[in-house]
């Protein structure tokens, strides 16, 4: 979350009436995040985000809403997105589609333990068995070709021994068919950010503006990357554990995943070290940016590489 485009209290205030959510009380910017404009609004009838789109193809953003109000209405803690007074959940704001979703309670875990992790695996595990039963699609907008595509770009732009990496890798992911692997709708980017707790307890999963239709196992891989991993690319083995186990004490992994497991943890792995190559090397304006470093992730690509996946 970031901010790019500006808001000012009287746009707001205009903006909200479309809703039944009260008079405007006060709002913030949201800085951490790379992808949207993001706001934190109070009003008289609760707490809110304010998402503006920057960069999400128009099309898509059905199925993000859809997918929230599918989750929220199960029981799975994820947000509900709010409807204006004819029943829209997708609007304008200054130019830019937007959205207004319930705030969820809890705060995101910089170092979580064993227990925030289980409970991670099993609601990841639980969005994928809920997702079965979402009627919408949705491409993922950073598969295998935007990896190809986006590690041409960057290729010439970075040191010889980046550049070789990439190619090199890119290379050995031809191999892996994630598309012949279990589908369905995943979340895509389910980080430590991403995932709300009070205490031990797991309150919120949000961000779901990468969501899409893909393998399952690679939403698994994605999550285990960016929870089970410090920022100097070593592996915590009893975080890792308490994931896996948890995930597959409601859903079990198949035969195809296992076998392709050490090449989707790569390719979870390339996916993230391209995308922070790509905003480092072509940097967006706007206020309160944040820009993640990009080696994080490189480092985790490097240990998959080198090191196999522990046995399940």
């Amino acid at each position: 979350m970031s901010v790019f485009t500006k808001v000012s209290h009287s746009e707001l205030q205009e903006f909200l009436r479309q809703y039944p959510v009260g008079e405007l009380l006060g709002f913030q910017g949201i800085g951490e995040g790379v992808e949207n404009t993001n706001y934190f609004v109070d009003t008289g009838d609760g707490r809110w985000v304010l998402t503006l789109f920057e960069r999400l193809n128009y099309a898509d953003l059905p199925f993000f809403l859809g997918l929230m109000e599918h989750l929220a209405t199960r029981g799975f803690p994820g947000a509900m997105p709010a409807h204006t007074h004819d029943g829209q959940s997708l609007t304008t704001l200054n130019g830019k589609p937007a959205a207004l979703v319930r705030r969820l309670t809890g705060q995101s875990v910089l170092f979580p333990d064993i227990e925030q992790c289980r409970q991670v695996g099993r609601a990841l595990a639980e969005l994928h068995i809920d997702g079965q039963s979402y009627s919408g699609r949705c491409e993922n907008s950073r598969g295998a070709a935007w990896r190809r595509e986006t590690g041409r770009l960057i290729a010439p732009k970075v040191d010889a021994d980046a550049r070789a990496l990439i190619e090199d890798e890119l290379a050995a992911q031809e191999t892996l068919d994630l598309a012949g692997l279990p589908q369905g709708v995943i979340h895509a980017d389910l980080f430590r950010d991403n995932v709300l707790f009070v205490d031990q307890r797991l309150t919120g999963v949000i961000d779901f503006y990468y969501a899409c239709n893909d393998s399952l196992a690679y939403d698994l891989a994605v999550t285990l990357n960016d929870w089970c991993f410090g920022s100097d690319g070593e592996l915590n083995p009893a975080r890792w554990e308490a994931m896996l186990s948890a995930y597959r004490s409601r859903r079990e992994l198949t035969a195809a995943e296992r076998a392709a497991w050490p090449l989707v943890l790569r390719a979870a792995a390339l996916r993230f070290w391209l995308s922070r190559l790509h905003d480092w090397v072509f940097p967006r304006g706007g206020d309160m940016v944040h820009i993640k470093d990009p080696n994080q992730y490189r480092r985790v690509l490097e240990h998959h590489r080198n090191t196999p996946p522990p046995a399940f």
